[in-house]
């Protein structure tokens, strides 16, 4: 039976989960990639395979409740009935003026992006419970710090990302489940290929998948002073550092300056 560490990733195929899943298989965990790309899992299932890790890779729609839940519970019973990360990393980004967009571009932001999480949250909750030491982790991003303009359906599912992390962290630290989320500005992936914003102007696309792996690895077992003070959010980068900074402003002063900066 399996007795490495083990880590389950949506939207693990391609960009940060793909980054995430072969930083974790060359520290050798059994590692859970998950996604609709298939062909995209069997190649990650072989480089998780080079990289010294143990990989399980299936089919995924991060929106189906019953599929989430039968993956879930797969991976953890192929892990040894233990789930030591849960990574809850697929979405998508439309961006664009809110009119402009497709009413059924944005509700599949929130599908993905918030419903998604939701639902892999439920499923994992049993096993994270079981798993000494467990962390959930959720993709937010710096777009929660403040509404921004050109992606406002996007934004407001992080802000719902960042609120659930907040909650249930309180919630599940009497099963001694740590629930973390991870805050990148724009990086550097095909999610942003095709994204022009007055902020990706100003800011520019900076961080790379690997940047956000790397935060990811390091926000799970943190050193001995953010564990102390117990963090939840950890911006990624420089800029969604300051941005973070920004967000102790009065929110008149916020609204300025993210009127600034996204050129509205």
């Amino acid at each position: 039976m399996p007795t490495a560490k083990a880590v389950f990733i949506t939207g693990a195929a391609a960009g940060i989960g793909r980054a995430t899943a072969l930083t974790y298989a060359a520290k050798g965990y059994t590692v859970g990639g998950y996604d609709i790309d298939e062909t995209g899992l069997q190649s990650l299932a072989d480089d998780v395979a080079a990289r010294g890790g143990t990989p399980v890779v299936s089919h995924l729609d991060v929106t189906d409740s019953r599929e989430m839940a039968q993956r879930v519970g797969e991976f953890a019973d192929a892990a040894g009935n233990r789930l030591d990360v849960m990574i809850n990393n697929a979405g998508i980004l439309r961006a664009g003026r809110f009119e402009d967009i497709a009413l059924e571009a944005q509700l599949a932001e929130i599908d993905i992006n918030a419903k998604g999480v939701v639902n892999g949250l439920h499923a994992a909750f049993p096993y994270l419970r079981s798993t000494p030491g467990s962390v959930a982790v959720n993709l937010a991003s710096a777009s929660a710090i403040y509404g921004q303009p050109e992606l406002a359906t996007y934004s407001a599912t992080k802000f719902f990302v960042r609120g659930i992390t907040e909650a249930l962290d309180l919630e599940w630290s009497r099963y001694g489940i740590r629930v973390i989320a991870i805050w990148p500005l724009y990086v550097n992936t095909a999610m942003t290929e095709n994204v022009h914003t007055g902020t990706t102007e100003s800011l520019g696309i900076r961080l790379t998948a690997q940047d956000v792996a790397d935060a990811i690895v390091a926000a799970v077992d943190p050193p001995l002073l953010r564990r102390v003070i117990h963090q939840v959010h950890f911006p990624v980068g420089a800029q969604t550092k300051a941005s973070a900074l920004s967000a102790r402003l009065p929110l008149w002063l916020q609204r300025l300056l993210n009127k600034h900066v996204s050129g509205m």
